[in-house]
């Protein structure tokens, strides 16, 4: 068997491994996917009628209605974003229980450690996806998208959680502890909030308005709205695809290097 075909098998098993563990212990991923789905619920039914007339937005029969679809595709990245706090508690709580040390001293691949946590982080987080557009859709989200339009933007929200759970892995590797991991992501979970996700950055003060237009995912949001609702996209997808890519390249380079630094705890 070729030196490849053992670190595939080995990733196979913490993959496995880390399933089991989801599976057996839901609380996280369950809190996880209860917070998008939350705050889906507050901005259309408590914020929806106030926002969709303050933001002016056309062709709907109501504010409330037109809210929805525009404020779903922020909701949907906050899914992803969510993810990342699950797989910074699992690699941190799997650092300070010695699990990972234990791993070291065995004849496995040490790149299967980290290839389980974020190939199950990435699996859970778009298992949670088709929850939230599930509650989307009942609450009256209106996609009109072609099947082609679907995979495109299925492809970009699984780019998008392939970067942010590498992020998240290195987060969870230099961690003190596993509360300090949890709150470690939780500026990625707001970031869309601080875009294009609940209200327009025209509405803005100019300071803020300059960083919900220059940051990571503006163009993510624009992008998967246009995908899903057929608004103008231009250039975003290029910025999109871009920012996705460098994320999870600066993210597993982050964690390769945490790990090789090995384990002080």
């Amino acid at each position: 068997m070729s030196t490849s075909s053992y670190a595939m098998r080995d990733s196979m098993t913490m993959l496995r491994r880390n399933l089991k563990h989801a599976r057996r212990y839901p609380s996280l991923t369950l809190q996880v996917v209860a917070m998008p789905i939350v705050m889906l619920l507050l901005f259309v039914f408590v914020f929806g009628g106030a926002l969709g007339t303050g933001i002016g937005l056309p062709g709907a029969a109501n504010d409330r209605g037109a809210y929805v679809d525009y404020v779903v595709p922020g909701i949907i990245l906050m899914a992803v974003t969510s993810g990342a706090i699950s797989t910074a508690v699992s690699v941190s709580t799997d650092m300070t229980e010695g699990i990972i040390n234990r791993f070291r001293t065995m004849a496995i691949s040490r790149a299967s450690v980290l290839t389980g946590h974020v190939v199950g982080s990435v699996i859970q987080t778009m298992v949670s996806l088709i929850l939230v557009v599930a509650v989307a859709l009942a609450v009256g989200f209106r996609p009109h998208a072609t099947p082609a339009e679907w995979l495109a933007a299925l492809g970009l929200l699984a780019l998008l959680a392939f970067a942010l759970t590498w992020l998240a892995a290195a987060m969870g590797m230099v961690a003190k502890t596993v509360e300090s991991a949890s709150n470690a992501p939780m500026p990625l979970t707001f970031l869309p909030f601080l875009g294009s996700a609940v209200v327009t950055p025209d509405s803005m003060p100019a300071g803020l308005r300059w960083f919900a237009e220059y940051q990571p995912f503006t163009p993510l949001n624009e992008t998967l709205r246009g995908l899903l609702l057929g608004t103008e996209i231009g250039n975003n997808g290029v910025i999109a695809l871009a920012w996705g890519v460098a994320l999870a390249l600066t993210g597993y380079l982050w964690a390769r290097a945490a790990f090789r630094r090995g384990a002080t705890r």
